[in-house]
């Protein structure tokens, strides 16, 4: 389908998704929320993309934080249901069962760093910026950056960081735990491709078994989250990948995983 707010490409097994509204430094709206929802889906069902790339269109911004002139209208019900729906995004990117890597090349704040949160790993630029500046506007982040920034980063730096609504560098923001890798401007998009590569070349059962284990494992006691790793190990014999890694391991030879 056409998008109005967005720009999809393939490379290979990699789906790039491209926020495109440079002019409003690609902030959030509805419709941007409900066509990243589907294009999300869309990943999701698509046996060939094995990983997701997410970037903001333009040098500026990422995502430069929700829609400020629509959401400032709202009511209290409309603003809950504004917050659902970043919310059911966030979720379902976590959730996707595919790698998905934010490329951050500017501002990433408000609903940008949620967005940017809710991807599994994170690739910055030098030039990057970190923030929740809710409060400065007389909010709080509504799609989930209490929560996810509190997990990434601990009660200190989440604490700080919503509380003072100033940003942070990609440098800081790396020490923080928040993004992965943080490289020069000119080398983002090599830096970015080329883990997006070998994210695609690897098994994708095992990719999607990993991240149920962390994310479900991440949200209990420390038992039950070994006992849900071992029922994901136990599980990853019976796939023809797992006979086909041993194997080539066994052969030192290059692996070619099917998803099966």
């Amino acid at each position: 389908m056409a998008y109005r707010n967005l720009e999809l490409g393939n490379r290979g097994a990699v789906r790039t998704i491209v926020v495109n509204r440079p002019d409003k430094l690609n902030a959030l709206d509805r419709q941007t929320l409900n066509e990243l929802t589907l294009a999300f889906a869309q990943a999701a069902q698509d046996d060939a993309v094995r990983v997701v790339v997410l970037a903001g269109a333009g040098e500026k911004a990422f995502v430069a934080g929700a829609d400020i002139s629509e959401m400032s209208g709202c009511s209290s019900v409309q603003a809950q249901a504004f917050s659902r729906a970043g919310q059911r995004l966030m979720s379902s990117i976590e959730r996707l069962g595919k790698p998905v890597i934010a490329r951050v090349q500017g501002f990433a704040l408000g609903g940008g760093m949620e967005l940017a949160m809710a991807c599994h790993l994170r690739v910055a630029s030098e030039k990057a910026k970190f923030g929740q500046p809710e409060i400065n506007l007389g909010l709080i982040p509504g799609f989930g950056g209490t929560q996810r920034l509190l997990r990434l980063a601990g009660r200190s730096a989440a604490l700080e960081l919503c509380l003072t609504g100033t940003p942070v560098n990609a440098q800081r923001a790396y020490e923080l735990g928040i993004v992965n890798r943080v490289v020069a401007p000119e080398a983002l998009d090599e830096t970015v491709e080329a883990l997006a590569d070998q994210l695609a070349a690897a098994a994708p059962l095992a990719a999607a078994g990993i991240l149920d284990a962390v994310l479900q494992g991440g949200e209990t006691s420390l038992d039950q989250g070994l006992e849900f790793e071992t029922q994901g190990f136990a599980l990853m014999f019976s796939t023809e990948d797992m006979r086909e890694g041993t194997r080539a391991f066994l052969e030192k030879r290059k692996a070619a995983f099917k998803g099966r």
